[in-house]
């Protein structure tokens, strides 16, 4: 019987069970507690980092140091929620340059008073000491030293349209919007006083074109001596070469000979004077142009003039003195340069006369076939027939009476001097038709009033007039904080603490006006930036407008959709390249080496180019910093573009307290 009952189990599960009960009520405890110690330290965390970028603001802003202490805790304490603020304590070390730059430095501590910790240590058998937890959290907020803005405004003629939900034009919103995001920006520039230029704007004004400004016509980057191929694209200096040249080509124009040698064409011939041996190039043609513009009758001389001319012949005559003529330069170059060859159009290569592709070329818009004047001796009797092919651009008097294409290539007819009486060409033709903006303003330092006050003048001295070339203002507002020139106002590259920012705004689709003259000149569309359309580049079949773009846009097809299509992947490609090949990616991993902000006006998504427009600017557009996932795009109408540029302003401070 004792036998049986040592050997009998039932019952010692229970007794197992009490004595197992201690050690597992007590990792449950522990278990509880781990958790909400880890929530309230996540909390705790979330805390300190809002708290820190909120504070960073306020650093850009120029607060006290005091201040800056008290908004930190204050701003802490308040993101707390369940967590007890007397349970924690803030240090906050400011940076050592408390004007800008450095890094903001936040450490809590939490002190944890655990629930069952102290009920499991007593079952445990332990002492009734403090049960209390402590520990910390630590963020590091880097603030940036320098921003550099490019502001490329659309100065198309749409923008004189009014904007939706307003009775003020667009380019007046967009005036008024970006002024006050320089002010915003100037605001917080101006606090950071211990650096050197800290944020800067550039303006490109773009329409059909750019304008880099005409006193860059000597610099080492522009195509001084005509040696990229674009640069005579247009041109035919055959022409104009001694064996060429008749003795009646001679009497209108003297000895002025073209010759090509040295890789270049050179003025050469008696007729030239001490100019014999340079290069004939677009700038000398500006300067060779000549009109008379004055004149003055000598004394007692006679001729004979015919008065009214009729069906081929002269029907009254009459007796004028002769006249002594003041004669000057016809124009000069306003400014604008033509797209490089791709791919240099959609980069930021170094323009290097060992490279000729490079080179930045002068716009110079030929006289297009028609005849401005007839009469090449001043007599009254026509000596050009009156032809007309209805071209946009006819400012001068073509050399004879030939087809179209030679023409307008003929170069013999632009050193004929414009005849005092001779037609005016209308507003806006010329040798720089398309040319309709203002210069680019180089990066200028707005911490300073009379920076910003350069800037917002600029700003306001905008006209709205022309097409829209959306890819060659954006790679001009690349070139503009670029650290290389053309524009070396940029800090390098490789500078740490720097955002270089381009902001594009549009208020249309890129447009490239068709002309339908394959019959004639076959320039297939009016001149601009890319030249015309259906001039092949370099004596190839594709022009640059073409250049570089897939299959899907056509090479030769001539149309305003087609043109749309090709400068939409210009512009795609411009913009890749700023953004570079680390560029951030929609789950937050990469750093733009250019960040591109882009906004388009009163563009509705149910019309079928404005949604195409809407789409590329989307798609150029970099990604957020700080917030992931989120393009920094703008959708805008008149009624909200002030709304948009204050989301632009907070944008351009976060990049400035984001590492």
């Amino acid at each position: 019987m004792i036998r049986k009952f040592l050997q009998d189990r039932r019952g010692s599960y229970a007794i197992l069970t009490v004595a197992a009960m201690v050690p597992i009520m007590g990792g449950l405890a522990l278990a509880i507690d781990y958790s909400e110690m880890s929530r309230q330290r996540e909390i705790t965390r979330n805390a300190l980092d809002a708290a820190g970028i909120a504070t960073a603001r306020r650093i850009i802003e120029g607060a006290t140091d005091d201040q800056l202490k008290a908004y930190a805790n204050d701003f802490f304490k308040a993101n707390l929620g369940p967590v007890k603020p007397s349970n924690t304590t803030l240090v906050v070390t400011l940076p050592n340059n408390n004007s800008g730059g450095g890094t903001l430095k936040l450490e809590a501590n939490l002190k944890y008073d655990p629930y069952f910790v102290p009920a499991a240590a007593a079952l445990l058998g332990k002492g009734s000491g403090s049960n209390q937890m402590d520990f910390s959290v630590k963020s590091e907020i880097r603030l940036k030293n320098t921003l550099e803005v490019a502001l490329v405004l659309d100065n198309s003629g749409s923008m004189s349209y009014l904007g939706s939900g307003t009775g003020q034009k667009r380019i007046d919103l967009l005036k008024a919007a970006s002024k006050q995001l320089v002010d915003k920006m100037a605001e917080q520039a101006a606090a950071m006083k211990q650096i050197d230029k800290p944020v800067q704007f550039g303006l490109v004004p773009f329409a059909a074109s750019v304008n880099i400004a005409p006193d860059n016509d000597d610099q080492s980057w522009m195509d001084t001596n005509g040696l990229s191929p674009v640069h005579h694209e247009n041109f035919d200096w055959s022409k104009m070469t001694q064996a060429n040249m008749t003795s009646a080509d001679i009497a209108q124009i003297g000895e002025k000979f073209a010759e090509y040698s040295g890789g270049m064409w050179r003025k050469k011939g008696t007729g030239w004077g001490v100019q014999a041996g340079e290069p004939l190039t677009r700038f000398s043609l500006y300067q060779d142009m000549i009109a008379q513009t004055d004149r003055e009758a000598i004394p007692n001389t006679v001729r004979r003039v015919c008065k009214r001319y009729s069906s081929g012949r002269c029907r009254e005559y009459t007796n004028e003195p002769e006249y002594e003529f003041t004669v000057t330069q016809y124009t000069s170059w306003q400014g604008c340069v033509e797209a490089r060859p791709g791919p240099y159009n959609t980069n930021d290569a170094p323009a290097i006369s060992t490279n000729p592709e490079t080179l930045f070329v002068p716009m110079f818009a030929p006289d297009e076939a028609r005849h401005l004047w007839t009469d090449l001796n001043d007599d009254g009797i026509p000596d050009l027939n009156t032809d007309n092919w209805n071209y946009d651009n006819d400012w001068w008097a073509d050399w004879e009476n030939t087809t179209t294409k030679p023409r307008q290539a003929d170069m013999r007819k632009y050193f004929r001097i414009k005849p005092y009486d001779a037609a005016a060409a209308p507003d806006g033709n010329g040798p720089n038709y398309s040319c309709t903006t203002n210069p680019i303003t180089p990066l200028t330092d707005i911490s300073v009033t009379g920076g910003k006050d350069e800037i917002k003048k600029a700003i306001d001295e905008m006209g709205p007039s022309g097409n829209t070339n959306v890819p060659e203002g954006t790679a001009w507002g690349w070139r503009v904080v670029s650290s290389t020139a053309p524009f070396t106002g940029g800090r390098s590259e490789s500078e740490k603490g720097n955002d270089k920012v381009v902001i594009v705004l549009t208020d249309g689709a890129n447009t490239y006006s068709p002309f339908g003259d394959s019959s004639y000149a076959n320039n297939r569309s009016t001149y601009a930036a890319y030249g015309y359309a259906g001039k092949g580049y370099d004596g190839g079949t594709t022009s640059r407008i073409f250049m570089g773009t897939s299959s899907s846009v056509s090479k030769s097809t001539y149309a305003s959709d087609n043109f749309q299509a090709a400068m939409d992947e210009q512009m795609q490609n411009v913009c890749a390249n700023a953004k570079g090949p680390n560029a951030r990616k929609v789950t937050g991993e990469g750093n733009d080496a250019v960040v591109v902000m882009t906004v388009s006006l009163d563009l509705s998504e149910s019309k079928t180019a404005e949604k195409k427009a809407i789409d590329a600017m989307k798609a150029c557009a970099s990604y957020s910093r700080t917030t992931v996932g989120k393009k920094l795009y703008w959708n805008a109408t008149g009624a909200n573009l002030m709304q948009v540029f204050k989301e632009i302003a907070d944008e351009l401070s976060n990049l400035r307290i984001v590492g």
